[in-house]
């Protein structure tokens, strides 16, 4: 399945486990018995298996609903957070409703996500293949639920208030916990599936990321792992939303933000480049000043690299500055090498296959304070699948070769 399973069947299968009755789950639900019985059995139809069996006078867990209630458990914590977190945020003096996330349904919840991810209820509405008027009754409803605004109208579609971009956090870290859940029933089950998704910048897609990647899909049978690229403000902004499970490159001191964690794989040390048939490639002893008089691709300012060569070397200070082009992309930056008498600076792990096939080339050009600590970010309390965990083995075995 993808998505949200019904939020009310998860919590009557939770309070079940918690208490190995569905009589009490009932009682906590406010349902009545049978209605109980037949939302725990419909959460199992959606999600292919028992998850829960009778033992003497209470219930048990099966294996595979061992694996999906912490989940679930996560999932409900999540939404109970943003709701939180979006009624903090409310300004208007309407009435809120400080319970919303225990009747917040599915279609909902997918509705939000969509509409965040589109910004636009017509769009939302042929993503989800669901009439514009469908859309737009769940999310006007889900608004009258919380007792908050959450969409204000904008030339080009819709925008979330802030009360809303709160809750679409907690619904994606949601969707999130749940989708691992289904992953990790799956392996329960014998099905050799599951899902990694991985940011990727510049420096780790030229080695780490396709060795552990080839090594995956040969261990595995049915697992897929997406890279996503991107700027390192995007990849990080998706990775806090649920939407990655963990991004890969150079870390950023002080960290970027209290709700993940870093970890360094390995030092990587930053290099003057150019194409093998630079005039200055065949020199020794070079210094920065016999570089200024060829143009400079320089990275990105808020990048690691961009971040030494304008700070450490202040290269924009001097009377004129060589930077010529400002790029992050190794495709533009091999390209243009091989068109003239370039210079740049660059990770050194990231252009060890370049420098393999005579394609760029190190200047012999010293530098200082230019190592820089490579590695992965995830979420704070972030727990991986065994699968996922497989892959993380992976990218840890190919940063130390």
């Amino acid at each position: 399945m993808t998505g949200f399973p019904n939020i009310r069947h998860m919590r009557v299968f939770l309070e079940a486990a918690r208490s190995g009755s569905v009589s009490a789950a009932a009682e906590q639900c406010h349902l009545s018995q049978p209605a109980a019985t037949q939302a725990i059995s419909r959460l199992e139809t959606d999600l292919g298996t028992p998850l829960l069996i009778r033992r003497r006078r209470q219930f048990a867990l099966t294996p595979s609903g061992a694996a999906f209630q912490p989940r679930a458990a996560a999932a409900l914590r999540h939404l109970r957070n943003g709701a939180r977190a979006a009624l903090r945020s409310k300004t208007d003096s309407g009435r809120r409703h400080l319970s919303f996330d225990r009747a917040v349904t599915a279609a909902q919840l997918r509705t939000l996500i969509a509409i965040a991810n589109s910004g636009s209820f017509t769009v939302a509405a042929r993503n989800l293949d669901l009439s514009q008027p469908t859309v737009h009754r769940a999310a006007r409803s889900l608004e009258a639920l919380a007792g908050v605004q959450f969409f204000t109208a904008r030339a080009s579609g819709v925008a979330l208030t802030s009360a809303a971009e709160a809750f679409v956090l907690g619904a994606k870290l949601a969707q999130a916990e749940i989708r691992q859940g289904v992953e990790e029933i799956s392996r329960e089950l014998g099905e050799d599936r599951g899902t990694f998704v991985l940011g990727s910048l510049p420096l780790a897609r030229t080695s780490i990321v396709p060795k552990a990647i080839h090594a995956m899909i040969s261990a595995t049978s049915g697992v897929q792992v997406r890279v996503v690229d991107g700027r390192y403000s995007e990849l990080l902004r998706s990775l806090r939303e649920g939407d990655l499970d963990c991004l890969i490159g150079a870390l950023r001191d002080p960290p970027p933000a209290d709700d993940v964690v870093q970890e360094m794989l390995f030092q990587d040390a930053l290099a003057i480049v150019a194409h093998p048939k630079h005039p200055l490639a065949d020199r020794k002893n070079l210094s920065l000043q016999d570089t200024l008089d060829f143009p400079w691709i320089a990275p990105p300012r808020e990048t690691p690299a961009g971040q030494y060569l304008f700070e450490t070397l202040r290269i924009h200070e001097r009377d004129q500055s060589p930077v010529r082009v400002i790029s992050s992309s190794m495709v533009t930056l091999r390209s243009i090498l091989a068109e003239g008498n370039y210079v740049s600076i660059v990770s050194r792990h990231q252009i060890s296959v370049d420098e393999s096939l005579n394609m760029i080339t190190a200047l012999d050009l010293p530098l200082t304070g230019h190592y820089r600590d490579i590695g992965l970010t995830y979420r704070k309390g972030w727990r991986p699948t065994e699968t996922q965990s497989q892959f993380i083995d992976y990218l840890h075995k190919f940063s130390n070769i």
